[in-house]
């Protein structure tokens, strides 16, 4: 079993940077991709950014490529989405996830209870 906890969310202005943590804990969190997920209101989940067990693999959605950032800290067992550049439309709850390296929420198996990230116009 992985337990996650995100942090980090707030609100922001346009043009704002906000940096989300997710603490993972349990006896193989460290070995799981994860990946982080947002959902706006009266929108499905989607994919944001991805990265492998070791932190050497990274992959991002068309729309954040270049704005946010994904990273990793093993010993400190945190995963971190640095965000840039937020626009309006970044306006979700994020969610971080362990599981496999991909892009398809099915592919992960654990997931934190989210955090709000609102920006203003």
């Amino acid at each position: 079993q992985v337990q996650l906890v995100e942090s980090g969310g707030g609100l922001v202005q346009a043009g704002g940077s906000l940096r989300l943590s997710c603490a993972t804990s349990g006896r193989t969190s460290s070995t799981y991709a994860m990946g982080w997920f947002r959902q706006a209101p009266g929108k499905e989940r989607e994919f944001v950014a991805a990265i492998n067990w070791n932190g050497i693999r990274t992959y991002y959605a068309d729309f954040v490529k270049g704005r946010f950032t994904i990273s990793r800290n093993n010993v400190a067992n945190t995963v971190y989405l640095q965000m840039h550049s937020l626009q309006p439309e970044d306006t979700a709850v994020y969610y971080c996830a362990s599981g496999s390296y991909g892009t398809n929420p099915a592919e992960y198996l654990y997931w934190g209870q989210g955090t709000q990230v609102t920006v203003s116009s």
